[in-house]
């Protein structure tokens, strides 16, 4: 089954002279539980499509389904509704609150959505990151990487058929990046989600189980590389 289609997806910024096409006429599907890294660099349009996949930017043309759901089609209600019981975001910057533990900023967005916090899911969440003992602790008080794996819980917690990680390393040293996206995979894995991770990474890319290239907006590479989910 297919998680992700996308039929001639494009994102224009600008007119004329300077008219930008920051995704050009891309089609492609990701299937469910495949982890699929997208690299590019600077500027070649991989988190435009991103936010795109994720419903946080509208195409200019094309179409998106998720889950078989129309992205475009929906109203910008239903689209936010949408996001947050469907997709899970992991950001370069962790975006936790800081006047909140650990165990609150995890089931934040279940309790905004109105639902009962599914408290023995979420405990498993938190014990696969290596948060168990932390729940109390503010984020202040937290390193790097334990912000970063409560951010990844964040995402995970509601449940969601697709994960999308923009950079999630970025702000992490290696030794750190190297535990955060070996949680991140294991996790998907264990919760049978899709994840997709945006990298300029081609060390962090390897992991996945396909790389899709990304330069000027177009798709010219989709490697195979059987990544080990172990």
């Amino acid at each position: 089954m297919d998680v992700v289609k996308t039929h001639h997806l494009t994102k224009t910024y600008g007119e004329g002279e300077t008219q930008v096409h920051a995704v050009n006429d891309v089609s492609m599907t990701i299937g469910e539980k495949e982890f699929v890294a997208i690299v590019g660099t600077s500027g070649s349009g991989k988190s435009t499509l991103l936010n795109l996949l994720g419903g946080l930017d509208r195409p200019t043309k094309g179409r998106i389904e998720v889950s078989g759901k129309s992205l475009e089609k929906l109203s910008e209600e239903e689209l936010t509704i949408f996001r947050r019981r469907n997709v899970g975001f992991v950001f370069q910057h962790y975006n936790l609150v800081p006047i909140l533990s650990v165990y609150e900023n995890i089931v934040l967005p279940i309790q905004l959505d109105g639902n009962q916090v599914d408290t023995e899911f979420v405990a498993e969440v938190i014990k696969t990151l290596g948060l168990k003992g932390r729940e109390d602790s503010l984020p202040s008080m937290l390193s790097g990487g334990q912000q970063q794996r409560v951010a990844i819980a964040r995402a995970l917690a509601s449940k969601p058929a697709l994960i999308l990680a923009d950079e999630p390393t970025g702000n992490l040293d290696s030794k750190s990046s190297q535990d955060v996206l070996g949680l991140l995979k294991q996790s998907a894995k264990k919760f049978h989600q899709t994840l997709v991770v945006i990298t300029h990474n081609d060390q962090i890319a390897q992991l996945a189980d396909r790389v899709i290239r990304i330069e000027d907006g177009k798709l010219f590479e989709v490697q195979i590389t059987g990544g080990d989910w172990s």
